[in-house]
């Protein structure tokens, strides 16, 4: 747009809200024209997009064989959500979520996890881990900041004390994100994983939610 214009409410559009969804996926469609493969990934790949506005994603972000499906399947089977922030357990569809059986939780406030990292002198994103080992229940885990979250479960991974169903790995920052993320593409879990520096907590709740659609018009 011509930075010398001045924006006046006449060139503001009117939308309903469903509207405004329909014409940004519109968009992202038509920018990215053939960028984006043309099947079930293309739904996560675009609500990555439409919450981050960034199409950097589209190479960025990698999904192992059969990672959407496992996940789909995980949901099915009533699976929990660990997310390694409020933030990102704020953001899931809960109401979606219950539908299909499933919780969503977050240990970072817990009190016994933040005796514990205080005691290992560790940080309570990896202690948040340990304690999701101990659930006997299919877990998906979601992580959208701490790295110490991947590089924990990369080592209970590696010991056969965890073994999520699927794993989103989408920490942001540049301390040790780059190098965890590439440790869980190394396991044989099921991942989803934004190469690089970039993430958040808001795009790993927007995975979440991307799977929840999925399962929902998988079912009619």
């Amino acid at each position: 747009m011509d930075a010398e214009k001045k924006i006046t409410l006449d060139d503001i559009e009117r939308l309903e809200p469903m509207e405004i969804e329909r014409r940004s996926f519109e968009i992202i469609s038509q920018e990215a024209g053939d960028r984006i493969p043309d099947d079930i990934r293309a739904m996560i790949i675009k609500r990555v997009i439409h919450t981050s506005a960034d199409f950097d994603y589209i190479d960025h972000l990698c999904f192992s064989e059969g990672s959407v499906e496992r996940g789909l399947e995980a949901l099915k089977n009533g699976a929990w959500i660990i997310t390694d922030t409020n933030m990102a357990l704020s953001g899931i569809n809960k109401s979606s979520l219950k539908k299909a059986g499933g919780e969503a939780h977050c240990f970072m406030a817990d009190e016994d996890v933040a005796e514990e990292a205080k005691r290992l002198g560790v940080t309570r994103a990896s202690v948040c881990v340990d304690k999701a080992a101990r659930l006997e229940r299919p877990l998906i885990y979601a992580v959208g900041n701490a790295p110490t979250a991947l590089i924990r479960l990369y080592e209970l991974i590696q010991s056969g004390k965890i073994r999520p169903e699927l794993i989103i790995g989408v920490p942001v920052g540049f301390v040790n994100v780059v190098q965890s993320k590439e440790l869980i593409m190394q396991t044989d879990i099921p991942y989803i994983v934004a190469r690089g520096r970039k993430g958040g907590s808001n795009v790993a709740a927007c995975i979440c939610n991307a799977l929840l659609y999925l399962l929902d018009g998988s079912r009619g």
